[in-house]
Order: structure tokens, then C-alpha cells, then sequence
């Protein structure tokens, strides 16, 4: 079945850098594009970065400049690096696989465009 996996989560002091990462199984990642979401206690789930199956990148504007998304579909995960993190980066971050014919939403970060969601790892940055 078709299965997303975060880890790389922890624990960084604010400046500080971490990288992400999403394994996918059960379907074939170079076909679909990879969204990464992130969740902070009592707010609503924000689109945080997207690449497309062909790699094009879109960013949220609270991390534009400081992360990065990429894939590698030889090893069936894509990544997401955080540099610079700053305390309000602390959240539950999520990847989540975006549905067919859904890439204009998915390049929105929208979660509706996304129809199957890994567990989450947690980020947590100190000041």
C-alpha cells in the first residue's frame, strides 16, 4: 500500500539546520509530486515547500530562502533542508503525496491537493 515516511526530526537550536526526509513506498515516486506540510500546536497545517515529478520547487513564504526541497527517485525519498531555523519553525512537519490532476493546488501548498500523508516527525527549535 502506498506508505510516506518522515524522519530526521529533533531537536536544534535556533540558527541552526536540519534535513528531512520522506520515503515513499507502494507506488512509483518519479510520477508524483511530493509536498511538505508542518503543524504547530492550536494552528492550522501550513504548506511549507513542493516539487513537482519534474522537479520544478515552490516554497512557502515563511521559509522561502531557508529551505529546500529536493527528491532523489533512485533512493524513493524526497528531502526537505532547513537552515536558519528560527523558533516559530517548531511544528510537526508532514510530506504528503500530491493526487492526480491536482498539480495547480499542489503547487499552491494547498492540503486539499494531497490525497495520502505521512505520520510526521517532530521539529523542535530553541531560542
Amino acid at each position: 500500500q502506498v506508505q510516506l515516511v518522515e524522519s530526521g526530526g529533533g531537536l536544534v537550536q535556533s540558527g541552526g539546520s536540519l534535513r528531512l526526509s520522506c520515503v515513499a513506498s507502494g507506488f512509483t515516486l518519479d510520477a508524483y509530486g511530493i509536498g511538505w506540510f508542518r503543524q504547530a500546536p492550536g494552528k492550522e497545517r501550513e504548506g511549507v515547500a513542493y516539487i513537482t515529478s519534474a522537479g520544478s520547487t515552490y516554497y512557502g513564504d515563511s521559509v522561502k530562502g531557508r529551505f529546500t526541497i529536493s527528491r532523489d527517485n533512485s533512493k524513493k525519498t524526497v528531502y526537505l533542508q532547513m537552515s536558519s531555523l528560527k523558533p516559530e519553525d517548531t511544528a510537526v512537519y508532514y510530506c504528503a503525496r500530491c493526487s492526480v490532476g491536482s498539480n495547480s493546488r499542489c503547487a499552491l501548498i494547498a492540503a486539499a491537493g494531497y490525497g495520502f500523508w505521512g505520520q510526521g516527525t517532530q521539529v523542535t527549535v530553541s531560542s
